[in-house]
């Protein structure tokens, strides 16, 4: 008899359907699966035979079975088609009326006693079941709430096989999975790290609110202990408070990644890769692109510590995100996507030795040294870190002073009324940032009167700016003028903006 069940699965970030084929006949008894399996599908058989008969059905182990996943030329990968192979089986043994399963998707992985496993990548195949006009989805209860978020979608959560068999029989009833998505959000932006516990460093401090309001890519350059790991891993608790879009966008991506934690991400991601990462990790790809950490840090922070650690070739592969907010790859397969619009921060030492410019212990590097060190980094790399700001270390009556240091929460509203006034400013264009705007919004936002033009031509030729930094230069300034309401970019701002550019003097 044949069976045909619909399930889902997912292609880079985004699901597509798979009609799941069952024909049992007579024949050399044998079970084969066809429509381009990978190896995690093909196991899938010995995992469905006992779960079939721990969950009290009788398994046609003397009949000939084949299986086929269509579309047959697309590559299918992952345990999401146990499910919907053993209800197919149910079917075509009689097990299960051929009309039980017409109106449901199903998507689970089978554990040997008939239990169902979550797995990776709901939320994209619940935005495809939506995009599809249907709504009925029947997958593992820990994967229900994920579902649930997409509106209009049916998620019905069931423990085991036997448990999906009665409900399809109509012998048990179970409700669609729903959730509250503003409780979601009660706990965001509780962070345990604050900008208070940070003495001084007001200039560095200023430098990355600034970043932050602008989403201007920043670097850190300081000796070691002068606090520029402590400065970046408190940069999301003055980000602005993520959106119901923007939250299920990151979540998508963590969805198909495997990290999902919880039903919905509520907060911005803060991604900290260990400089021994691979461009492929850090990017994206393998044999079925995956997305990279710069994806998981979608809508976030990228933290690269010790830049110059990081390997010439993975370094290089930012300059597509950078400056597209996208990565693109390209394999024999297929061509995938993956947005990867972040806040970029790096931090790096003066020198190999860590301490040229610092005024408690003496450099002993040569300048052919500190010229290869920082080499390591490419000019075009640089050219699209919009701020370059040094860290020093503190003095020890300052270390030692007790005082109360500006909050977070006080940095966060500056922020969010500047970015308020962007948002605004680049309404209906795509833009979000000053950071991200084109040629043309730059040319149109941020226009220099002759005072400021004087001011920024004697940059140009004091540091040998590129075109490039020059944009930057502006459009920190724009970010800078906005932070204090003015209409338009006045000398102060540029002069600021300038001083974020420390690696572009010479040594």
């Amino acid at each position: 008899m044949l069976a045909n069940v619909k399930s889902l699965t997912v292609w880079g970030i985004d699901g597509y359907n798979v009609d799941v084929e069952v024909d049992i006949s007579f024949g050399i008894p044998s079970i084969s699966i066809v429509g381009l399996p990978d190896q995690a599908v093909k196991e899938s058989k010995d995992r469905i035979r006992p779960a079939i008969k721990n969950s009290g059905f009788d398994f046609p182990s003397n009949r000939k079975m084949v299986i086929n996943l269509a579309p047959a030329d697309t590559k299918k990968e992952g345990s999401y088609f146990d499910l919907p192979i053993a209800v197919g089986i149910l079917i075509a043994t009689e097990n299960l009326p051929a009309d039980a399963a017409e109106e449901f998707f199903f998507v689970g992985e089978l554990a040997l006693d008939g239990s169902l496993r979550p797995v990776k990548g709901i939320l994209p195949m619940a935005i495809r079941l939506a995009e599809t006009g249907k709504s009925k989805l029947i997958l593992p209860a820990e994967n229900a709430m994920e579902a649930s978020l997409i509106n209009g979608i049916k998620a019905y959560p069931v423990q085991n096989l036997r448990e999906c068999f009665e409900f399809l029989t109509g012998k048990k009833e179970i409700l669609p999975a729903s959730c509250n998505i503003e409780q979601l959000f009660e706990s965001k932006n509780k962070h345990s790290l604050d900008f208070k516990d940070v003495k001084g460093q007001a200039y560095a401090k200023r430098a990355l609110e600034v970043a932050v309001a602008g989403g201007h890519n920043i670097l850190m350059i300081g000796s070691p202990g002068a606090g520029k790991t402590m400065l970046a891993s408190r940069i999301p608790s003055i980000l602005p408070s993520l959106i119901l879009p923007e939250a299920l966008e990151i979540t998508r991506i963590h969805s198909v990644a495997g990290i999902l934690k919880e039903g919905l991400v509520t907060e911005r991601p803060y991604r900290n890769p260990h400089h021994t990462i691979s461009n492929i990790a850090l990017i994206g790809g393998g044999g079925v692109p995956k997305p990279g950490e710069v994806s998981l840090a979608h809508n976030g922070v990228l933290f690269l510590d010790e830049l110059p650690e990081f390997h010439r070739d993975v370094l290089e592969v930012l300059r597509q995100p950078l400056e597209d907010g996208k990565v693109s790859i390209s394999r024999a397969k297929g061509r995938l996507t993956f947005p990867s619009r972040f806040l970029l921060v790096g931090s790096m030492n003066p020198c190999p030795c860590g301490w040229y410019g610092d005024n408690a212990r003496q450099c002993r590097c040569t300048l052919g040294q500190m010229l290869k060190y920082r080499k390591k980094i490419s000019g075009p790399l640089l050219d699209r870190i919009d701020i370059h700001v040094d860290v020093t270390s503190l003095p020890p009556n300052l270390l030692m002073k007790e005082q109360d240091e500006e909050p977070s929460e006080t940095i966060r509203q500056r922020v969010e009324a500047a970015r308020k006034i962007q948002q605004e400013r680049f309404e209906g264009t795509g833009i979000f940032f000053n950071g991200h705007m084109n040629s043309a919004l730059l040319k149109k936002h941020c226009a220099l009167d002759d005072e400021c033009r004087m001011l920024v031509r004697g940059a140009l030729d004091a540091l040998y700016l590129s075109a490039r930094a020059y944009d930057k230069i502006r459009k920190v300034a724009r970010t800078i003028a906005d932070m204090e309401n003015s209409q338009a970019i006045k000398p102060q701002h540029l002069a600021e903006a300038i001083q974020y550019r420390s690696l572009d003097r010479n040594l």
